[in-house]
């Protein structure tokens, strides 16, 4: 049967039952009101009528005689039992004789025996009226309590039963979606009966079904994908290890076992913080990860007694969760690219290019040495065609020379051999040498080399040829790129604890996109046309910064350039 059947059924049973309870009891309640109106209406006023009679018989005058007949008229017309209407008349016909022969007491004694009959007939209709509403009382009594005990007992029943055959499927499909939310997709409701609840345990039974389908193909997919990345992961040549936001290792691949020297079983699933305690590398890579700005320096990882260099690079993997909009991280990848094949090829490169290098310095030498000795005019006069073609060839040599040494200075960089003679020096011994040094080429181009000093009141600790030869580059390479007649600011300023050299040019600047890569080697701003290797700059930051200085760019693109040295200063 129906829910709605059943509530149907039930409430209308119990809705009929209340309607036939208020019928009984006012169809009762009736006959009770209408048996009391007989009795006060027909018998207890004949009642009355007699009593009276009698008390006027006593008096025997006229005004009691015509109170008689007053009260006779009024019993007359309220007859209402069988039998009473003949005593009426026996008492008019005693009346009217007595009424004619006020001294016949034999009539005044028939009327009374009459009025006293009168009366007892009254009394026992009274009584018998009385039983009778004691019955309909009784017969209430009893259908009233029968209604109500059928409408307690039907109401009882529905009270029991019908909140709980709602509410129990209810509560077990509540139960059985809350399993389903956990994602327990085996989960079925069985209701036997055919109402609305078995349709609808039907339907969620066959959504459990098809979400335990779904489920199953898509973790066979996610299975299958799962597998394929891992594998992938394996066959890297580079290490990988990945973390979760609680910096837990969930997969790690073979290499990066190879490089840590742990197994895999006793990496996964174990806290990364826990594994630093007895890992270097693992230390190394977590302390640089958590930086804000990790370092770029490879890393020398020593594996199956082979030196290997590895660069390091971390991810952090972050996900906006729905309905959010905050981004929340949720794991780290951690990758080491393998360039030992590269940083091997780059000592080979560098050691090629320094013997190259010095074999090429010696006979520059000798040649800058002979052209000297061509000039010399002990030796021979040179006509003017002549001392033009060995003044290009001079310049030549010095270039080769220049870009000589260069190459040399970037052999001690890359191979980490920098030689420096690190002592207290005068600042304005180096500036000297730098300005005469490119006061020629100054002069050529007609530029104004302005030096600005500050009062100086301590040394600095630095190497003095190649701070020379870094602020010698700095100022060459202002002039290069300043146009004729203009003016180059040259500042040396010093506080207690540093010292700095400022060169500033008026000349094209770099874009604004550039900056950040003047230091790079081998990097040329694209669209000059001025010779050069590109190893100036870099050159020169390796230089200072072995020193413990510093030195940086400001440039406005169209308006000039800005490169200022920082040295810090002997104290004491």
């Amino acid at each position: 049967m129906r829910i709605k059947t059943k509530l149907t059924l039930g409430v209308g049973l119990l809705f009929i039952l209340i309607i036939l309870l208020g019928s009984v009891g006012a169809s009762y309640i009736h006959s009770l009101k209408k048996d009391t109106e007989n009795i006060l209406h027909d018998n207890y006023n004949s009642l009355l009528y007699a009593k009276t009679m009698l008390q006027t018989l006593d008096a025997q005058t006229d005004q009691a005689l015509a109170r008689f007949e007053e009260q006779l008229i009024k019993q007359e017309n309220n007859a209402t039992e069988q039998g009473e209407i003949d005593i009426n008349a026996q008492i008019r016909h005693d009346f009217e004789a007595y009424r004619h022969d006020p001294l016949n007491l034999e009539r005044l004694k028939t009327i009374r025996i009459s009025v006293v009959q009168l009366m007892e007939m009254n009394m026992q209709a009274i009584e018998t009226k009385s039983q009778y509403a004691e019955t309909t009382a009784y017969q209430a009594t009893i259908w009233i309590a029968i209604t109500g005990t059928a409408c307690f007992v039907i109401a009882f029943t529905l009270l029991i039963n019908l909140p709980s055959s709602i509410a129990d499927p209810i509560q077990k499909l509540t139960l059985s979606i809350k399993q389903i939310a956990a994602n327990n997709y085996g989960e079925r409701v069985h209701f036997e009966k055919s109402d609305e609840f078995g349709e609808l345990a039907q339907s969620f039974n066959t959504m459990a079904q098809k979400l335990e389908e779904y489920n199953s193909s898509h973790l066979a997919k996610l299975m299958r994908q799962k597998k394929r990345i891992e594998t992938l992961i394996n066959k890297m040549i580079d290490p990988v290890i990945g973390l979760d936001e609680n910096m837990q290792v969930i997969f790690v691949n073979e290499e990066a076992c190879k490089v840590t020297g742990l197994l895999e079983d006793q990496m996964v699933g174990k806290s990364s913080k826990d594994l630093a305690l007895g890992n270097d590398l693992i230390r190394l890579l977590l302390h640089d990860m958590q930086q804000k700005t990790p370092t770029n320096e490879p890393i020398k990882i020593v594996v199956d007694d082979k030196e290997g260099y590895y660069t390091k690079e971390f991810v952090h993997i972050e996900i906006t969760p729905t309905g959010e909009a905050t981004k929340e991280v949720v794991g780290h990848v951690i990758i080491l690219r393998n360039i030992t094949e590269y940083k091997e090829l780059d000592f080979a490169k560098t050691r090629f290019i320094a013997t190259v290098s010095h074999e090429f310095k010696t006979p520059i030498s000798s040649m800058k040495m002979s052209l000297q000795l061509l000039k010399n005019k002990q030796i021979g006069a040179l006509n003017e065609e002549q001392n033009h073609l060995v003044d290009s060839v001079h310049d030549d040599v010095n270039r080769l020379l220049k870009i000589t040494t260069e190459l040399l200075n970037m052999t001690q960089v890359e191979s980490g051999n920098i030689q420096l003679n690190v002592e207290p020096c005068l600042p304005q011994k180096i500036l000297d040498y730098a300005l005469e040094a490119n006061r020629t080429s100054a002069d050529l181009k007609e530029i104004d080399l302005q030096v600005h000093q500050s009062p100086i009141a301590h040394s600095v600790l630095a190497d003095v040829e190649k701070t020379a030869w870094v602020l010698t580059n700095l100022i060459a390479n202002a002039i290069n790129y300043s146009h004729d007649n203009s003016v180059i600011k040259i500042a040396l300023e010093q506080t207690h604890m540093f010292t700095q050299i400022t060169v500033k040019d008026d000349g094209i600047g770099i874009p604004p996109e550039y900056i950040h890569r003047v230091f790079d080697r081998y990097f040329r701003v694209p669209g000059t046309h001025r010779e050069g290797t590109g190893l100036g700059l870099a050159i020169s930051k390796e230089f200072i910064d072995a020193q413990g200085g510093t030195i940086s760019v400001k440039s406005d693109y169209g308006t000039g350039s800005e490169f200022t040295i920082e040295l810090k200063n002997k104290q004491g």
